[in-house]
């Protein structure tokens, strides 16, 4: 079983910064892929970015050159430097561990909230 608890979210004015942080517990295996989705109101959960432990990343299109995914694979963590905030950017966001062909683990969620 994995855990995943999130950290970092909150409001900020555009074109401001967030940090957001998700630490994974339990059995972690060298194949997990992290990253993040997130969720506006009234839309579908959307990829943001995704990194493997060997620091292969993808970002969703409308994130590339803002955001900035990276993975601690001694503590197990994935942080998402999410810079020049727009107002689109607001959205629960949620963090999640894939283990290819076998489950996803998914955090609680953290807000993101970004003020015009």
């Amino acid at each position: 079983q994995v855990q995943l608890v999130e950290s970092g979210g909150g409001l900020v004015q555009a074109g401001g910064s967030l940090r957001l942080s998700c630490a994974a517990s339990g059995t972690i295996f060298r194949t997990d892929v992290m990253g993040w989705y997130r969720q506006a109101p009234r839309k579908q959960r959307e990829l943001v970015a995704t990194i493997t432990r060997g620091d292969s990343t993808n970002y969703a299109d409308s994130v590339k050159g803002r955001f900035t995914i990276s993975r601690d694979n001694d503590k197990n963590t994935v942080y998402l430097q999410m810079n020049s905030l727009k107002p689109e950017d607001t959205a629960v966001y949620y963090c999640l561990l894939s283990r290819p062909s076998v489950t996803n683990y998914w955090g609680q969620g953290t807000q993101v909230t970004v003020s015009s």
